[in-house]
């Protein structure tokens, strides 16, 4: 089992070209897979469509959500998929097995408020407080993901018109426009900061550490939620909080979802969809707290 898993990756990342995140995560999941099926002491020519089914119902029993254990079906469809072209099995059997329904879970939203206090917790006198201001101000501007922000280099940041090309999912390429009070902390942080953190490495990725190489996805997130505990902010912070917000504030100005989509890079609309719910939640509560037969 563990050499056709590492034979698939490899066709992945050569054949296919998906991103290292994207491969990570297959391997994550099949990884469990391996697991459950050593378990149970079978080959992969006698596995069948009930192992499958059997191990997500473990999945389920353990606490998963529906989310991840529908990525983890995902994952064994394709592997499968791969076992069949490449012969070593006859038949896909995940490819019948229906995709479990994932329940709409609202994200946790900062207020414009919160997002204030955050954006001024760090000490702009600190040249690692300047340069995370500007982390802040250009994920809260763009929507990025972490591991888009991290990946940026220099001259993905165009700072006469205004906006940053982005490599998401599968390496597809996107342009997002940021707004003055970025641009305001970006250029503190290029001309103040970077070429001191540049110096003792010569990264060309935009965003560097004390050392001077490229901030880790980890750091970034351990850099927002060390601001929010600065600014009193007591909702669970994820690296995708500041991208929740973003997303969020924009539809309640009156963004348009298509256009929300595009900088956010989903491929799906029904993807970008979620914020709706988000508004409808907000609306529930206000009418809850003020309608007289609420």
């Amino acid at each position: 089992m563990k050499k056709h898993i590492e034979e698939f990756l490899f066709f992945l990342e050569v054949e296919r070209g998906i991103s290292e995140n994207t491969i990570l995560s297959y391997q994550h999941d099949l990884k469990k897979f391996d697991e459950y099926i050593h378990d149970v002491k079978k080959n992969i020519s006698k596995i069948n469509r009930d192992d499958i089914v059997e191990f997500l119902m473990r999945l389920k029993d353990i606490g998963l959500s529906t989310t991840t254990i529908a990525r983890n079906l995902a994952a064994l469809k394709t592997f499968w998929r791969f076992l069949v072209e490449e012969q070593i099995v006859k038949e896909n059997i995940a490819g019948s097995i229906e995709t479990p329904k994932t329940w709409k879970n609202i994200p946790e939203v900062l207020s414009i408020e919160e997002v204030e206090r955050l954006l001024g917790a760090p000490d702009e006198k600190k040249l690692l407080g300047m340069r995370d201001i500007a982390i802040l101000e250009l994920m809260y501007a763009t929507g990025l993901r972490v591991s888009e922000v991290n990946g940026l280099e220099v001259p993905h940041v165009n700072m006469d018109a205004l906006f940053v090309k982005c490599y998401g999912k599968g390496g597809k390429e996107r342009i997002v426009p940021f707004g003055k009070m970025a641009e305001s902390a970006i250029k503190k942080y290029l001309l103040g900061v970077r070429p001191k953190l540049y110096a003792k490495s010569g990264d060309r990725h935009i965003f560097l550490s004390r050392l001077g190489k490229k901030i880790s996805r980890q750091s970034l997130w351990k850099i927002i939620q060390k601001y929010a505990r600065l600014a009193g902010i007591t909702k669970i912070i994820t690296p995708h909080t500041l991208r929740h917000s973003f997303a969020t504030h924009l539809l309640e100005g009156g963004a348009d979802l298509r256009g929300l989509q595009e900088m956010l890079g989903h491929a799906d609309i029904s993807t970008t969809q979620i914020y709706t719910h988000v508004n409808k939640e907000k609306l529930r509560k206000i009418h809850k707290e003020f309608h007289p037969r609420a």
